[in-house]
């Protein structure tokens, strides 16, 4: 018997019992039979002491957010929701979110399931919601979260810099120092913290399952509430259209599954309908119409952020790249297309195509017959014509990885126009945005 299903058969039930709301944050309280978990939140720029019904229904739906990194741990295959109310609609979006967010959980703990059997959301109440917007709402609300694309939608907005905030979710250097270049203080900036209760860590170190989770649907339904509560009629996500591509050939497997077109969409869907109706916020990504070449193509020209901005998750705590895993090397790759190696070496430490330690990484991230690595990086296409532009500004000796592909693959690359010319009509930006968006390639 597996893992998975000898969890499921010790642990039959999941139960979110409760949230909790106080002045400065909230709380969530949920449980695996005898183990106990009690996430927090907490804000320091406002009260929560009397926040309005609907924003009380967007903190229960947080919670329904962040239970599957939870529920993960023993996967029971009962989910009881004993606070909070969902009509049989809104289980079945949770559950689509869950099943297509877990692909990467899933594929990686070698667990086959089922859409129809690997959950069952039971909650006490199934009455619609009934919470409307009760107030005026102007301007955006970007989520920072210290790499180029959030950088650049910062630069996109910049006309619209004083009915704009920053939304951080525990800010660290980088997220702070980019919101700052970009002209931002601590006024303007809506910082929040958000805390893992660690007996889910004891429950990892004690051999349960762990892996991916959507954690960009976090993201999501926390802005909603924190631009909610700051007025902001626009929530402007950073996620690109290469955030659609599989990672496993042959299967729906995304590691970007909650940045894609599909989870916007669906959001857009569940917010217009249970969280405030049309006049409430608008959740949008203003980059989807681009890949990441395209908009690392705007980023090099704003050089007052490459002393600051970073988005290597091993390098988070201290800020800096560790400059030797995938995002690392994926971010290198595209920047090699129009920065020379000086620069690269500045922000980066080293010249990482110059390390032949890094050519499994290098190869998954451009061969067709290998699985991209577990990270948010773009498609292997844009990876490959960035290579080619790298060489293309190298005329004296190139590095070591990108000599070795270039002999193999000396000619420009056949899509080349497309990925120079790419955008991407299926995404949901105001007409009055999509403009600026065009200007800026």
């Amino acid at each position: 018997m597996s893992l998975y299903e000898t969890l499921r058969q010790k642990h039959k039930e999941f139960i979110y019992h409760s949230y909790t709301i106080d002045e400065d944050g909230f709380s969530f309280h949920f449980s695996i039979g005898e183990y106990e978990f009690h996430p927090s939140w907490k804000y320091d720029k406002g009260s929560l002491e009397n926040i309005s019904p609907l924003g009380e229904y967007i903190i229960f739906n947080i919670g329904m957010a962040e239970l599957v990194s939870y529920w993960k741990c023993a996967c029971p295959p009962v989910v009881r929701v004993n606070c909070g109310s969902l009509t049989a609609e809104q289980c079945r979006w949770w559950k689509k979110l869950y099943f297509n967010g877990l692909g990467e959980f899933f594929y990686r703990n070698k667990i086959n399931a089922d859409f129809e059997d690997f959950m069952t959301i039971i909650p006490q109440s199934d009455a619609a919601p009934d919470a409307k917007i009760d107030k005026p709402l102007s301007g955006f609300l970007v989520p920072v979260g210290g790499g180029k694309d959030s950088v650049v939608s910062l630069e996109l907005l910049r006309q619209y810099h004083d009915d704009t905030l920053c939304y951080i979710i525990n800010p660290r250097g980088a997220t702070v120092k980019c919101a700052n270049a970009a002209g931002f203080d601590d006024s303007g900036i809506v910082g929040v913290r958000r805390t893992i209760d660690k007996e889910l860590l004891a429950r990892n170190a004690d051999g349960y399952l762990n892996g991916h989770t959507p954690f960009s649907a976090v993201v999501a339904f926390s802005a909603y509430l924190f631009a909610y509560l700051n007025g902001k009629k626009y929530i402007a996500l950073s996620n690109e259209s290469s955030a659609n591509e599989t990672y496993v050939k042959g299967k729906n497997v995304n590691h970007q599954y909650s940045k894609s077109t599909e989870f916007e969409r669906d959001f857009r869907e569940y917010t217009d309908q249970y969280l405030g109706g049309s006049d409430g916020t608008e959740y949008f990504s203003l980059l989807r119409p681009l890949s990441e070449y395209r908009i690392a193509s705007i980023f090099v020209r704003y050089k007052q952020y490459f002393p600051v901005f970073q988005s290597c998750n091993l390098g988070s705590k201290t800020d800096s790249w560790c400059a030797n895993c995938a995002k690392c090397l994926y971010v290198y790759i595209l920047l090699a297309a129009f920065l020379d190696d000086e620069t690269l070496t500045g922000i980066f430490g080293r010249n990482m195509l110059e390390d032949e330690k890094l050519s499994e990484i290098f190869d998954g991230l451009i061969y067709e017959d290998i699985d991209k690595p577990f990270e948010c990086v773009g498609t292997k296409s844009e990876v490959r014509y960035a290579l080619y532009q790298a060489a293309q500004l190298r005329t004296e000796k190139m590095p070591v990885l990108l000599d070795g592909y270039i002999k193999k693959y000396p000619d420009r690359p056949a899509d080349a126009e497309d990925i120079e010319n790419y955008f991407d009509s299926e995404n949901y930006v105001p007409r009055q945005l999509l403009q600026l968006v065009k200007q800026a390639l």
